[in-house]
């Protein structure tokens, strides 16, 4: 019917494709003059020329610029109010580290200026830092300092589900409220898509305020899909603060040992608090649209506890600078003995990718320790495709065997390490709202190296010979899947 519609009608047919052409040159300079990122451009590009109709729809989904949008207008000028109610302490904390310890982190120098001219993040001094490994070693911790709060806590989460870990930590949360403890929850709608409505009602009858980052209305048609709050923060009483790999939920605490989650975690007391206390404000304000009286108690990082660790916060979003990205990409060039970097997903910006095949190529011991499986065919395809080079370049490559690896760590030479929830992948580094803590010191380092080695033996080693006969189609596939890569 519709054919013989148009063989009547032929001329409109004609107007149809010449309006459709018109459609596809104006939407391709679109893309041209919003997507920043060359192989992002050319990825659109291919898809809206080549997948008529559905790849327009998939742009439009996944690749429309929201930070150019009013929707991050809003928050950029919420962070310039949030950050000027607190940068002389910002500016008088990061000059007077520096001045102190000035010689300890000449190594990375240029990453700590970076990252302060780039986010106002302070290096900060004092501070205790403990590594904390899988769920079981994170909530044991979470919940003794939680029970301790007297002022407020303040949470942030990518993935928090309706389980037995979820309703524990739950409960204690009302517990706290119904004490006068401030409680202020965030959650990513995308990511937590199973915490499920009645324990949000419970959560809010109970005296916790509560808000998802990004309001999702229809899943399927979710075009802030891209900006995930993929930060997973708790900060208690703005002295003690949680931040790393593991988010809320039952399989982090390991209840099958045949599906085992190896994660890690960082709890701090201290002064680095009050920059994720920063963060979280600028993420409330832009989710509730409403600004709380911020008041000293807040920012109490004064603790009796001190510790003797330098740290400072590497923080991106569609809101920031790349800051994670180019920290990690400075890092990397500072090192002088040993990289050993931990990720659950590699698809790495090129310009991390190249920083660390530069460093391996100068005699540096770079070791990636990834899944050897992920939970994704197409994304564990597009890690895949960066392996040969890597090892062609003197990289060293694990594949963890003994479950799914999910931690983010990244241990350059005797004192630098890292811990945060960003992935080195695209998505985390380029997109999501994420947050890395950068920690100057030896136990710590020690820790970590000594995990990485441990872990080791749960792990199979690939060398460049062996990887190099895959199977041609599997290779094919690999390279498909790396084109998609700025889209995944």
């Amino acid at each position: 019917m519709i054919k013989e519609f148009f063989d009547q009608f032929p001329y409109i047919l004609v107007g149809l494709e010449i309006l459709y052409l018109a459609g596809i040159i104006f939407l391709a300079g679109k893309i041209i003059m919003d997507t920043k990122n060359t192989s992002k451009t050319l990825a659109y590009l291919l898809l809206i020329i080549f997948l008529p109709v559905v790849g327009i729809i998939i742009y439009f989904v996944f690749g429309v610029n929201y930070r150019k949008n009013k929707f991050y207008t809003f928050k950029i000028e919420r962070n310039k109010q949030v950050y000027q109610a607190v940068s002389t302490y910002i500016r008088e904390t990061h000059y007077k580290t520096l001045e102190k310890y000035k010689d300890e982190i000449e190594p990375f120098l240029t990453t700590v200026n970076f990252l302060y001219n780039a986010g106002h993040s302070p290096l900060s001094q004092g501070n205790h830092a403990e590594i904390l490994i899988n769920g079981e070693g994170k909530f044991e911790k979470v919940f003794k300092v939680i029970e301790g709060a007297v002022h407020h806590i303040h949470l942030e989460y990518y993935i928090y589900d309706n389980d037995r870990i979820g309703n524990k930590l739950a409960d204690l949360l009302i517990k706290k409220a119904g004490e006068g403890v401030i409680i202020r929850f965030l959650y990513d709608d995308m990511g937590s898509g199973k915490i499920g409505r009645k324990l949000l009602k419970r959560l809010k009858e109970g005296g916790v305020q509560v808000s998802p980052v990004n309001k999702i209305t229809f899943r399927l048609l979710a075009n802030r899909v891209n900006y995930r709050d993929h930060r997973k923060i708790i900060i208690v009483d703005g002295a003690e603060v949680f931040t790393g790999g593991i988010n809320v939920s039952d399989k982090y605490i390991n209840p099958n040992p045949r599906q085992y989650w190896r994660d890690t975690h960082l709890y701090i007391k201290g002064e680095a608090a009050f920059y994720f206390q920063f963060l979280f404000f600028s993420n409330w304000i832009f989710a509730t649209e409403k600004i709380p009286e911020i008041s000293q108690l807040y920012f109490d990082h004064k603790s009796k506890e001190k510790g003797n660790s330098l740290i400072q916060t590497a923080a991106s979003g569609p809101d920031t600078n790349p800051s994670i990205m180019l920290s990690t990409a400075s890092a990397v060039l500072s090192a002088k003995k040993r990289i050993y970097i931990v990720t659950p997903y590699f698809i790495p910006v090129e310009t991390v990718l190249n920083a660390i095949k530069q460093a391996a190529l100068s005699g540096v011991d770079v070791r990636l320790m990834v899944p050897k499986s992920g939970d994704s065919r197409v994304v564990n395809a597009a890690a895949y495709s960066y392996y040969e080079e890597l090892l062609e370049n003197k990289v060293r490559i694990f594949f963890y065997k003994k479950g799914f690896i999910h931690a983010k760590t990244m241990i350059i030479d005797d004192d630098f390490s890292c811990v945060g929830t960003a992935n080195m992948d695209v998505r985390s580094q380029e997109l999501n709202f994420e947050v890395n803590a950068l920690i100057f010191n030896k136990e710590i380092n020690e820790k970590l190296q000594s995990l990485f080695h441990g872990d080791m033996n749960d792990c199979e080693e690939i060398h460049y010979d062996s990887w190099k006969k895959r199977p041609k189609y599997k290779v094919f596939f690999e390279h498909m899947a790396r084109l998609l890569s700025p889209l995944i």
